[in-house]
C-alpha cells in the first residue's frame, strides 16, 4: 500500500514551554506560532509541534530521531551554539559510533532525548 505521505510531524510536550520554545529556535529551527500554548518548529520541509502540555512519564519516555547528512559536522554547529551551558538540564554528548552508523545525544530542557544520527550507507 503508497500512502503518499507528506510529512509526519510528532507532539512533543515542555515542562516549561516559553523556555523550550527558546531552546529550539536557538538550535536552529524555525517557529510558527499555532496557538498560546502550540507552536510548529520546522527545518526544511520536516518539523514537529511543541505543546504547552507536562505529563512526566510522557516526556521522560519521549525520543525523536533525526537524521543528518553530515554528522560530524552537524555536532560541530551545534557545539558553537553552547546549548549545554545556556539552558540547565540540556546535555550534548559525544559521537557513538555503531555498526549501523553514528549518533549522538541532546537532552532537551525537559528532558525529551533526541538521537541525531547518520546511517551507514552499505
Amino acid at each position: 500500500m503508497n500512502h503518499h505521505i507528506k510529512s509526519i510531524r510528532p507532539f512533543i510536550g515542555a515542562k516549561d514551554y516559553h523556555l523550550s520554545r527558546q531552546f529550539y529556535i536557538d538550535f536552529g529551527f524555525e517557529e510558527i506560532k499555532i496557538s498560546n500554548n502550540m507552536s510548529y518548529f520546522k527545518s526544511g520541509d520536516f518539523g514537529f509541534y511543541l505543546q504547552d502540555a507536562y505529563v512526566k512519564d510522557w516526556i521522560d519516555n519521549s525520543m525523536i530521531f533525526l537524521e543528518v547528512e553530515n554528522l560530524e559536522q552537524h555536532l560541530l554547529e551545534i557545539a558553537t551554539l553552547n546549548l549545554d551551558t545556556k539552558y540547565k538540564n540540556v546535555r550534548v554528548s559525544e559521537i557513538h559510533y555503531m555498526n549501523w552508523g553514528n549518533e549522538y545525544f541532546i537532552h532537551d530542557p525537559s528532558g525529551i532525548l533526541w538521537h541525531i544520527g547518520e546511517f551507514n550507507n552499505n
